[in-house]
């Protein structure tokens, strides 16, 4: 049978344009379709403004540090309305640049939302067209808690866009948009406080990791709430009044929840394709991203493996050169880094302490960074 195109991509972030970049530029036949933004969460609301909100708060922290080493500095007043109207002069750069990246490989780009007709059908913006292979890299989203309330919250998505900065933040949940974000107002010059429901930040990551960054958080001056949950949200009229599991209360402008992500499968038609979803949401994949139709395809945050932006961008790299490079290779996910973009920030490779084979031997040394040596 004759198709449109040998490889179909729904989806333009970090794996899907990598995928599509290297597949055209093996000589294969590629489309891919995005209807909301080029480059992905990672490029729009993700990574990229995320660090430089980090960037920007960094100032904040070193005019506090200033004054051991003999500044007389008073901090000013950040302008966040300047600060946007920069970040997005940035993202749009990103996304001409990725557009360009497509078109100079040879990639026919559709700016619509693309669903699946059947297994070698997609309906893109409301024309079908056909393809041998197709791949779906449509990533993720932040999950909003099913609370009563819950609607004044805002969302990471909606963070990089606030009017002005909130004078005082809630931020919910102790995993890393939670602590990064919390480290981001509290730098710019916000009343933060951060509300988890486990005993220290960051599940999963290294004990001592935990311990030093709930440390380094309230050292900062950033308010803990651990073990605590959110119960309900009340319009205060200028405040929102977030009721806590311990019968407490905190007003705030703004209540951030950093709560978790989901993966985009809804609504894409996979059931009429007859791809098989997991309980999460998430699509099942091989060592070679097969969904369970051996042609189609899923990679990035859409998929029940690591979900950070290198490995989709590996991954969307792999799956180029093993279907059109004659270069047959997977991703192994074994010791692959992460780094959090915390104030102080952390990074990890490998297994934690807990982990370690037994009869490891575990070493643990602190130092004060000769740039804090001095800091008041």
């Amino acid at each position: 049978m004759t198709y449109d195109f040998d490889l179909f991509v729904i989806g333009g972030g970090s794996a899907g344009v990598r995928l599509a970049r290297i597949a055209a530029g093996h000589g294969a036949k590629v489309a891919i379709a995005e209807d909301r933004f080029w480059g992905g969460t990672c490029v729009n609301i993700g990574c990229v403004p995320k660090k430089l909100m980090v960037m920007a708060s960094e100032y904040g922290h070193a005019a506090d540090d200033a004054a051991g080493f003999g500044w007389r500095m008073t901090k000013g007043d950040h302008d966040w309305p300047r600060f946007l109207s920069a970040k997005n002069s940035e993202i749009a750069r990103l996304n001409g640049a990725y557009t360009g990246l497509l078109e100079r490989a040879g990639a026919t780009i559709f700016n619509a939302r693309a669903t699946m007709l059947d297994a070698h059908t997609i309906d893109v913006g409301g024309t079908p067209q056909t393809a041998a292979r197709i791949a779906i890299a449509t990533g993720g989203h932040p999950i909003r808690p099913d609370i009563p309330g819950g609607e004044l919250g805002i969302i990471s998505d909606d963070a990089f866009y606030l009017p002005e900065r909130p004078n005082r933040v809630v931020m919910i949940g102790g995993g890393y948009i939670g602590v990064e974000f919390a480290g981001i107002f509290n730098g710019l010059g916000s009343k933060v406080d951060l509300v988890y429901r486990q005993p220290l930040p960051l599940r999963g990551f290294d004990p001592d990791l935990r311990y030093s960054l709930a440390e380094a958080l309230d050292t900062n001056g950033i308010t803990l709430h651990p073990g605590q949950f959110p119960l309900r949200i009340e319009d205060r009229g200028e405040a929102r009044r977030l009721h806590l599991s311990n019968g407490q209360h905190i007003d705030a402008y703004c209540i951030f929840f950093a709560t978790g992500r989901t993966p985009n499968t809804a609504g894409l038609g996979l059931e009429r394709a007859g791809v098989t979803l997991a309980p999460s949401g998430a699509i099942p994949i091989d060592d070679g991203f097969h969904t369970n139709i051996p042609h189609i395809f899923a990679l990035g945050d859409v998929t029940d493996r690591l979900n950070l932006t290198p490995v989709a961008t590996a991954e969307g790299h792999a799956l180029a050169d093993t279907l059109f490079g004659n270069s047959p290779r997977g991703v192994s996910l074994k010791n692959v880094a992460s780094a959090v973009f915390s104030i102080p920030p952390l990074a990890t490779i490998g297994v934690t302490e807990d982990e370690a084979p037994p009869g490891s031997r575990i070493f643990l040394t602190r130092f004060t960074a000769m740039r804090h040596a001095l800091s008041a």
